[in-house]
């Protein structure tokens, strides 16, 4: 085998944020009857969410902005979106959304076939996540994942974040991977596939988007599947 340590990123390559984050809004929607106070359309709602979110995140791995600020203030500037100022009512979506998130099971198909796949040939799988350490935790158990991988390496516990080199360097010391012997499957270019290739590691990019990539991985996928023309 050319790899012996396989390094996977979970939300938004395996484990389907997407999906799962929109089931968790829809339940907020419905239990604080936001269509009551002129947010009619659940849909824009999330996708108002998602454009905070993923703004947000950006700050946030960049080291300006805290975690415990990402969290709630995605939330409120959504609900700001719809002219409602409510700091109270965004804390308190913000932590029913994380107490609610991590049980959702939604995957991207041939998940679980995969990983099985890849752990029956002898791989060696790890998890490499800039998630909240303990909200991803419960992803893999709510979506019984967690026993396919030997190590779960978290932002947290490297105390840093990808695309930084400083979380890589950790997860290969983490689990005594050699760089020429390990690669790095992820959706995301920057923190991924950047990431990886600046910390000397080879790439898949898991494109499930189909989007043109404006770098060049090892490898790229559209389909989970794929992965066995790799492995």
């Amino acid at each position: 085998m050319l790899y012996k340590h396989l390094f996977f990123d979970l939300d938004h390559t395996l484990w389907d944020f997407e999906a799962n984050a929109k089931e968790t809004i829809g339940e907020l929607y419905d239990m604080h009857k936001l269509y009551e106070r002129g947010v009619a359309d659940l849909d824009l709602f999330f996708e108002r969410y998602s454009y905070h979110n993923e703004r947000l995140w950006g700050f946030y791995t960049k080291g300006l902005m805290r975690q415990d600020e990402l969290r709630w203030k995605r939330m409120w500037m959504a609900l700001l979106d719809f002219k409602i100022g409510d700091e109270n009512l965004s804390r308190q979506m913000s932590v029913q959304f994380l107490e609610r998130l991590p049980s959702r099971k939604n995957l991207f198909p041939y998940t679980v076939e995969i990983l099985r796949y890849l752990k029956d040939k002898g791989y060696l799988l790890h998890l490499l996540t800039n998630g909240f350490e303990n909200i991803q935790y419960s992803k893999l158990d709510s979506s019984n994942l967690r026993h396919y991988f030997v190590e779960v390496i978290t932002s947290e516990a490297s105390n840093s974040l990808k695309p930084n080199k400083e979380i890589f360097d950790y997860a290969l010391q983490k689990t005594k991977a050699l760089k020429k012997e390990s690669i790095m499957i992820g959706d995301n270019l920057e923190a991924d596939i950047q990431g990886a290739m600046n910390a000397g590691l080879d790439t898949v990019f898991v494109n499930h988007l189909k989007i043109e990539p404006g770098i060049r991985p090892t490898y790229m996928v559209h389909h989970l599947k794929e992965l066995e023309e790799i492995f």
